[in-house]
């Protein structure tokens, strides 16, 4: 199966959470290809230092705005047709589970319905970056799109679970009843440079921690498993989705799985760090393994990760060990 691009010059697409960490990168690659790109953010949790390398680019405008009041009527950028719409919009973090629910529950619940009537009014293609969440701790591994999922619909961590499973419903609603075209992807654990470095995700925290030299922290026994996929990989797989015809949900992420001790002691090693592990209580509702099936990935649209666990971590060890130097010298200053 080969995926034609069909979006590029003379299109234009509108980026939610553009300024955020995936949805950013999404907008290098689109720009790349000559889209003319729209971001829009509240920041919340995105930040302009991850699209200030765009600079003045007449092809990209960053608009601040909370998608979940609808798409502001005033900016001319938002007032022409857009091509394709890919609401990646979304605090994603355990730590925003607990302190942004409500924002979160909006994005998911109100954002999304705006954003699809806009793209039936545009005739746009809509993408919806939906999460494994929507499996919650599941009883089925690795988990395919047919399964429905685990999920506990009153825990801490269901504001994001129950507001992506809302998402996904609207948008086949809005697929089933108005014909809008749609594509939802269930995005795995991505990890990558521009990730917040307090975000509360294993990656960055251990990181954080060995770069610093302080202990690791598992929650847990750290037998829980994840697999990682590096966020040049997940791009190019929603790329991929929005070529196509597909409507979804298909997984992206990766097949490579690991327990969260193997990956700490990893970043340990990449690091040269000389941290030492140590234990938390388990986080509530926290899966105890996450790997997609990705046979509807590779079947529909030809993905493969081509990045390598430790390539990935290297290049984002990299990012990380340049950005905390630089807050550190900001701090002395």
């Amino acid at each position: 199966m080969v995926v034609v691009p069909r979006y590029g010059a003379g299109h234009r697409v509108l980026v939610t959470g553009g300024a955020g960490f995936v949805p950013s990168h999404l907008v290098d690659a689109l720009l790349a290809r000559g889209c003319a790109v729209v971001a829009v953010d509240n920041f919340v949790t995105g930040t302009k230092d991850n699209v200030a390398h765009l600079g003045e680019r007449p092809d990209f405008t960053l608009v601040e705005a909370d998608v979940a009041d609808g798409l502001p009527d005033h900016h001319p950028a938002l007032a022409q047709r857009f091509d394709a719409i890919l609401h990646m919009a979304s605090p994603a973090s355990p730590t925003d589970f607990a302190t942004l629910p409500i924002e979160i529950l909006r994005v998911g619940s109100q954002a999304t319905l705006h954003l699809l009537d806009r793209a039936r009014a545009d005739g746009a293609r809509f993408i919806l970056a939906s999460t494994s969440e929507a499996y919650g701790d599941p009883k089925v591994h690795p988990q395919p799109e047919s399964y429905w999922g685990n999920v506990n619909p009153v825990g801490v961590r269901s504001v994001y679970d129950e507001s992506k499973r809302f998402a996904e419903a609207a948008t086949m609603a809005y697929h089933r009843h108005h014909g809008v075209d749609v594509g939802i992807v269930r995005i795995f654990n991505t990890y990558g440079p521009r990730m917040r470095p307090d975000d509360g995700r294993a990656v960055p925290t251990f990181i954080t921690q060995a770069l610093r030299g302080q202990p690791i922290t598992l929650h847990g026994t750290g037998t829980q498993t994840r697999s990682i996929c590096y966020v040049d990989d997940l791009v190019r797989g929603i790329l991929m989705l929005l070529d196509s015809t597909e409507t979804g949900p298909i997984n992206c992420g990766t097949e490579d799985e690991f327990s969260m001790r193997e990956l700490a002691e990893l970043i340990v090693r990449l690091t040269g760090s000389e941290s030492v592990v140590t234990y938390l209580p388990r986080t509530a509702d926290d899966p105890e393994m996450r790997r997609p099936d990705l046979t509807l990935a590779r079947t529909r649209l030809g993905f493969a990760p081509r990045v390598g666990v430790e390539e990935g971590l290297r290049r984002t060890i990299e990012h990380f060990a340049q950005r905390i130097g630089k807050l550190s010298a900001q701090r002395v200053g």
